[in-house]
């Protein structure tokens, strides 16, 4: 009987340690083909490392290297002006010199060179301008700003309403000319973020525009009263000239002038009769 149950009791041993190897060679078997997987699938889909923004920033907030992290991005797919290295986004020579946000970035979206300033600048106006360019301000009012909905980074049609001096000396003729298409807004008031939420009346926007069409700007505003179209998000159809008067408006066609009418020569000669000075027609010679 001892015989029996210490025979039983190898076997089952014998048993218990073939399904421990059996389940040991199994795992193993199953990890090195999830490795070659991971493997052959990064050998179909390069990847470059990319900085990411670690939460949300904000206009005018310092970059640092705690909020931002380091994450695994499709080399095809690499956004242009992106950092792939720490150096850099945060250049050695320059330790204490941080990059400010230019632009609203939502976690996780990767860090442009477009959407931070250079290191140790500022989030003013004069990073946002690009070579060439300047910054004007057009002074608005509910009316003439869109009712208080531009936002920093849209684009606006300018529209110049003021009276011209008829060339016919009949007087004067007001009209409404458009005179700036699509220019671009880079603040409005004092603030060049774009998180402004609903709507602000402002009192001036600031627009980036070359040197001719600042003194263009300059002289009309001073001339007459500008007046702003907002411009769709990604229209980039630039509109023609565009002119309207009272009569235009009204439809009744351009002002014809009366003809003129050629008046009969008349020639005479004075004589006197006695006392009296009398004037006698005659054919004219010339």
């Amino acid at each position: 009987m001892r015989a029996v149950f210490g025979l039983v009791l190898i076997v089952g041993v014998a048993l218990a340690g073939g399904a421990v190897m059996m389940a040991k060679n199994y795992i193993s078997a199953y990890q090195n083909e999830l490795e070659r997987e991971r493997a052959n699938r990064g050998d179909v889909i390069p990847t470059t490392e990319v900085f990411v923004a670690a939460k949300q920033l904000k206009y005018g907030e310092r970059l640092t290297k705690e909020t931002i992290r380091k994450v695994l991005w499709p080399t095809a797919s690499v956004p242009e002006g992106a950092f792939t290295t720490l150096d850099a986004l945060f250049p050695p020579a320059q330790p204490d010199d941080l990059r400010v946000v230019l632009r609203t970035m939502e976690k996780d979206e990767a860090v442009l060179a477009v959407k931070v300033t250079n290191p140790g600048k500022d989030a003013g106006i004069t990073s946002q301008l690009q070579p060439g360019m300047r910054a004007f301000a057009i002074k608005v009012d509910v009316s003439s700003g869109v009712s208080g909905f531009l936002r920093p980074g849209d684009h606006v049609d300018v529209y110049w309403t003021g009276a011209l001096q008829g060339s016919d000396q009949r007087g004067r003729q007001e009209i409404t000319r458009l005179i700036e298409p699509s220019i671009e807004l880079i603040a409005v008031d004092q603030s060049a973020s774009t998180d402004i939420n609903g709507a602000t009346i402002a009192r001036t926007v600031t627009v980036a525009v070359h040197p001719a069409q600042v003194a263009a700007l300059a002289q009309a505003q001073t001339t007459g009263r500008l007046s702003l179209s907002l411009v769709g998000a990604g229209d980039d159809t630039i509109a023609s000239v565009i002119e309207v008067d009272q009569r235009k408006l009204l439809g009744l066609g351009a002002l014809q002038a009366p003809d003129q009418v050629e008046q009969k020569r008349v020639c005479t000669i004075r004589t006197r009769r006695g006392a009296e000075v009398v004037e006698i027609p005659i054919p004219c010679t010339n």
